[in-house]
């Protein structure tokens, strides 16, 4: 499970020009809009990142008018998002731990997660089923969750001075082919589905005839890519028709997910198109900052694009991230 909720220290607290209530305040690489003086530097909080959802508590019913959800997908909570509060970018919530007594036996950087109930919210990504599930992901099937950079900001200096490269983050619903001793399946982010042509889940393998290419290629191998178009999310690339768009390649004999340049000509052998790349390079050397303004930007449709994602060009999953676009997350409702 996602580490959701964690303890963190709060690195420094920053003012709102022309806000006596409000301040800013600091926490890995991380803003959150906090009230005045609630905080200290260096004073730890129970940090819940964006994408939390929490169960229906009193102490979070001061959320109830701006984050409450109630829907089949999710059931009922109250939902974390990024969001602007007096101007300020702030993502996240934060709370003091002292409001939390079942955790005074955790330390800083603790995930606690579990122990509040914390889920992960999940936006509905079809308009339409995508199959009959048959069962769980199978084991060893490998989901796909890249981690935020503001979570794991000691990915810059594990990636500086490498050689990398960014794909642009496709909108769509994340879908796994595998061929594994003969046999093909396909999977939802965390369901195995049924064999059936009109399954959104199986649109790669009947569209690119991938029955018959898998076998010819004859090895054990994992395909993950986003499937993207009309009833998918909110189909911002505005596609006539369903894509199938590969960005991890994984060799199921070895374990090893195949370097970019092996992956690129396995998805060329099997006709299949990669993520879109928007820059490789031989050393990577990018600040938060420059990777927040790179994560900006528009699809070719003219919308606000998710993000990109960022990649050690010789081990992709080694060192691997994505930096959202706030733009588009500013304007989520759902």
């Amino acid at each position: 499970m996602r580490s959701l909720v964690s303890i963190r220290r709060v690195k420094a607290i920053t003012p709102i020009a022309d806000s006596d209530f409000l301040e800013v305040a600091h926490i890995m690489g991380w803003q959150c809009v906090v009230k005045k003086g609630t905080f200290k530097p260096e004073e730890l909080g129970v940090y819940f990142e964006v994408d939390s959802f929490l169960p229906e508590e009193e102490r979070y019913e001061f959320l109830r008018a701006s984050s409450f959800r109630d829907n089949v997908d999710n059931g009922k909570g109250f939902r974390i998002r990024t969001m602007k509060l007096r101007g300020q970018l702030s993502q996240g919530l934060l709370l003091p731990l002292d409001q939390f007594p079942e955790l005074a036996a955790f330390n800083e950087g603790d995930d606690v997660t579990e122990q509040l109930g914390v889920q992960k919210w999940y936006i509905p990504e079809t308009a339409a089923s995508g199959g009959t599930i048959i069962g769980e992901r199978p084991n060893g099937i490998p989901a796909s969750d890249e981690i935020r950079i503001q979570s794991a900001m000691e990915l810059l200096d594990e990636l500086h001075g490498k050689p990398y490269y960014i794909t642009t983050k496709m909108d769509g619903t994340s879908c796994i082919v595998y061929f594994i001793d003969g046999k093909i399946g396909c999977c939802s982010r965390n369901k195995e589905i049924k064999d059936e042509e009109d399954a959104l889940y199986w649109m790669p393998v009947y569209k690119y005839g991938l029955k018959e290419k898998l076998a010819r290629y004859g090895k054990n191998i994992v395909l993950t890519g986003e499937i993207c178009g009309p009833g998918i999310q909110k189909n911002r690339l505005r596609l006539a028709d369903t894509q199938w768009f590969v960005f991890d390649v994984k060799d199921w004999d070895s374990g090893r997910y195949v370097p970019y340049d092996e992956a690129i000509e396995i998805c060329t052998n099997l006709g299949l198109q990669p993520v879109p790349r928007e820059e490789r390079g031989d050393s990577f050397n990018y600040t938060l900052e420059e990777l927040l303004e790179k994560a900006r930007g528009k699809y070719s449709s003219g919308l606000d694009k998710e993000g990109i994602v960022v990649r050690y060009l010789a081990a992709p999953k080694a060192i691997s991230f994505k930096a959202l676009n706030n733009d588009a997350l500013l304007k989520e409702k759902d």
